[in-house]
C-alpha cells in the first residue's frame, strides 16, 4: 500500500512524489510499521528503532515512539512521547495544573507524569487509536501527523506557560550551532540526527 502524499501535511520540505497510480479511496486498512515508516520518510522525519523493536523518531526535548500492542480486534496503535526534561517533587503541582489545562482544551496528546525512583518528574504524552478491525488509510495518516505536530506544539506549550525559555536560552551554544531544524527553521521542530 502506498501513501497519497498530499494527504500528509507540509512540515516546510518539499512535498514528496506519489510513489503509486491516484485511484480513489481505499478500504480498510490494518496499519503496520512499515507504513510508519514510510510516512515518517515522506515527512523527511529521521527515525531509529529501539531495542525493544519500537519506533521512535528523537527530537532535541524529546522522542516519539510509535507503537503496535496487542492481537487481534485489539490491536491497539499508540503514538507515545517521552518529555526530556526533568522536574523536581516540588514542581509537580504546578506541572499538574498545567497538564490539566492542556488536558482540558485539547484533543491530543494527553499529558501525565511519571515520577521516577530517584524522585525526577518527567512528562509522557500519548494518543492511541483501535486498529485491529481496521482503519481508513486516510484517517491513519492524518491522525498520525495531527499527533506528531501536537507533540511538538505541547513542548512549546509547556515551555511558553511555566516560562521555561531561559532553561533552554542557557543550554544553547554560544556560537549559534545547533540552532537550526531539519528545515532550516528553529531548532526542536524536527527529530535531532542520530
Amino acid at each position: 500500500m502506498s501513501i497519497d502524499p498530499s494527504s500528509i501535511p507540509n512540515f516546510g520540505g518539499q512535498q514528496p512524489e506519489s510513489r503509486g497510480g491516484g485511484g480513489g479511496p481505499q478500504g480498510p486498512i490494518v496499519p503496520d510499521q512499515d507504513l510508519v515508516k514510510q510516512l515518517l520518510e515522506q515527512m523527511e522525519l529521521k527515525y531509529v528503532v529501539d531495542d525493544e523493536g519500537d519506533l521512535a523518531a528523537p527530537w532535541e526535548q524529546f522522542r516519539t515512539y510509535f507503537m503496535f500492542r496487542g492481537e487481534g480486534d485489539q490491536q491497539l496503535y499508540s503514538v507515545r512521547t517521552f518529555y526530556d526534561r526533568q522536574h523536581t517533587l516540588d514542581q509537580k503541582p504546578e506541572l499538574l495544573e498545567a497538564i490539566d489545562d492542556w488536558n482540558r482544551r485539547t484533543l491530543w496528546p494527553k499529558v501525565y507524569t511519571h515520577t521516577h525512583d530517584d524522585g525526577s518528574v518527567r512528562l509522557i504524552g500519548e494518543a492511541q487509536m483501535l486498529i485491529g478491525t481496521g482503519v481508513a488509510l486516510e484517517h491513519f495518516v492524518s491522525s498520525t501527523v495531527s499527533w506528531v505536530r501536537a507533540s511538538i506544539e505541547f513542548d512549546k506549550w509547556l515551555v511558553e506557560t511555566l516560562g521555561l525559555q531561559q532553561e533552554l536560552d542557557s543550554d544553547q551554544p554560544e556560537d549559534g550551532e545547533g540552532e537550526d531544524g531539519p528545515d532550516g527553521g528553529a531548532g526542536g521542530d524536527g527529530p535531532k540526527e542520530s
